[in-house]
């Protein structure tokens, strides 16, 4: 009897154990839910009291679709093959053979139109070397486009059609691009008109080393790219990258890839910089680069360490140009460049792109550290020749037509080569020069007999030429030549 009641009493037991249990568990999961019924309501409310945060796609695209156009280019490249034929060589002395030859040339990309009355802006690689451009706009229609300037350093170009009331996309400001935030890259890829694809900024500030200095004005390249994850492919380059608000923010240059496609990567030339470039082109023909006068290079670990400093961002000064802007602002060999105009400087790439927002003499506002102390500095930016005026290049034109790099003899060259006037051809490019035959290293001395004294006075007499004309000079080894070319 005593077993059956301790069996029937350890029943209960555990009976109400196990109700217990159970209904701690469900008012735990009644509370749990609860907790999750309430985080959901407020994220749902952080969202419905915040609708800026909210991104819409949808709105971004429909504004900036018109506003890219497709751009098709055809040109041609003409160009020598050489030979040696050992019998004719044998028989008559001279065994080598030159043959002329011409290419035709197709290319295709995209443009962004910045003004209602028809300026565009693209890469300049998309319309090199192009003898006619084509422009079709989202609607089908087509225009024969003008090519008003470009500029190799920074990859961009601008162009004109002859039309009013276009659809345009208005410049953003990309220094207040933030890392992670998302952006839509349109162009048209593979031919593909009006496509739109979506991504965040991975970084800014990124050098690739895919520009090269511009040949026929010597300035060196800007490379300070945004990169970001949206897709970009073949027939993009030139095209808008924008934020959500529908801004231009960018134009996409480049990907990163192995195969030619797509691969994770992309970048684009930031609006700040295509804003000045674009500008400079259409009021005065060619870029007005701006120099703070200064030597400068990263603060790696190495340097870090020999100045005992811990902060590796900002760029430092290891030198000055005599007459250079800042050496008359007051900056020193040693300090630190920390901001330019409030944005701040992290390496070279950022304070080169920065600069290159200005025109020579304009003001800008320099935050240095010097000896651990910060002060600030207004530079009075300089130009290519250390004034502050604005430089215009009527032969730039000229230039690009022949395509060649000249420079001005020295002393010393003119008596090494027995002559007392002349300019070196000291590198040619893809242009009337080439397709003569000379080669880098050739003084032009005369030009239909009249004397070449200098750049200046060769490029003024080329520009009064039109139809054939006879380039005399020589080589460096003395032997005279004689080139035919025709002038428009």
């Amino acid at each position: 009897m005593k077993k059956l009641i301790n069996s029937f009493l350890m029943a209960a037991l555990g009976g109400a154990v196990s109700l217990g249990a159970y209904k701690y568990l469900e008012v735990n999961e009644e509370q749990s839910l609860e907790n999750t019924e309430s985080t959901n309501t407020q994220l749902v409310n952080l969202i419905s009291s915040n609708p800026e945060n909210a991104i819409d796609y949808v709105t971004a695209a429909e504004m900036t679709v018109n506003g890219v156009v497709h751009v098709k280019t055809e040109g041609t490249i003409e160009y020598k093959q050489r030979a040696f034929d050992p019998f004719r060589h044998f028989f008559y002395g001279n065994g080598n053979i030159e043959k002329e030859y011409s290419q035709p040339i197709k290319g295709a990309g995209s443009g962004v139109i910045i003004s209602e009355d028809g300026y565009l802006v693209t890469n300049n690689h998309v319309i090199e070397n192009a003898d006619k451009i084509k422009v079709t706009l989202n609607n089908k229609k087509s225009y024969n486009a003008e090519l008003v300037g470009s500029d190799p350093a920074t990859d961009l170009a601008v162009l004109k059609i002859e039309e009013d009331g276009l659809p345009h996309l208005d410049f953003g400001n990309s220094d207040d691009l933030h890392i992670g935030e998302w952006v839509l890259a349109v162009g048209n890829p593979f031919n593909l008109t009006s496509t739109v694809t979506a991504g965040i900024v991975s970084a800014k500030g990124r050098d690739i080393n895919i520009l090269s200095n511009d040949p026929y004005t010597g300035l060196s390249s800007i490379e300070s790219f945004i990169q970001t994850d949206a897709a970009v492919n073949p027939g993009n380059s030139g095209g808008a990258l924008v934020n959500t608000k529908g801004e231009l923010i960018g134009i996409n240059a480049a990907i990163k890839s192995n195969t030619g496609s797509f691969a994770g990567y992309s970048f684009a030339i930031p609006a700040n910089i295509a804003k000045k470039v674009v500008g400079d082109l259409i009021e005065y023909g060619s870029v007005q680069r701006a120099f703070i006068g200064i030597n400068i290079r990263d603060i790696d670990e190495e340097l870090a360490n020999e100045l005992e400093i811990n902060d590796l961002n900002g760029v430092y000064v290891s030198g000055l140009s005599p007459n250079g802007s800042a050496k008359d602002a007051g900056i020193k060999e040693g300090d630190i460049v920390k901001k330019v105009e409030g944005f701040e400087i992290r390496n070279v790439n950022e304070l080169q792109a920065k600069i290159g927002e200005f025109r020579p003499g304009d003001k800008i506002n320099v935050t240095l550290k010097r000896d651990g102390q910060f002060l600030s500095k207004t530079v009075t930016l300089k130009n290519l020749e250390g004034s502050t005026s604005i430089l215009v290049d009527d032969h730039l034109d000229l230039l690009k037509s022949l395509g060649a790099k000249f420079a001005d003899l020295s002393d010393e060259e003119k008596e090494k080569l027995g002559i007392d006037n002349g300019v070196k051809v000291e590198e040619l490019f893809p242009g009337k020069l080439r397709t003569t035959g000379m080669s880098d290293g050739f003084v032009i001395t005369s030009i239909d007999n009249q004397p070449i004294k200098d750049r200046e006075d060769l490029l003024n007499t080329l520009q009064e030429k039109q139809g054939g004309i006879l380039i005399q000079g020589l080589y460096e080894k003395g032997r005279m030549v004689y080139y035919g070319l025709g002038m428009k």
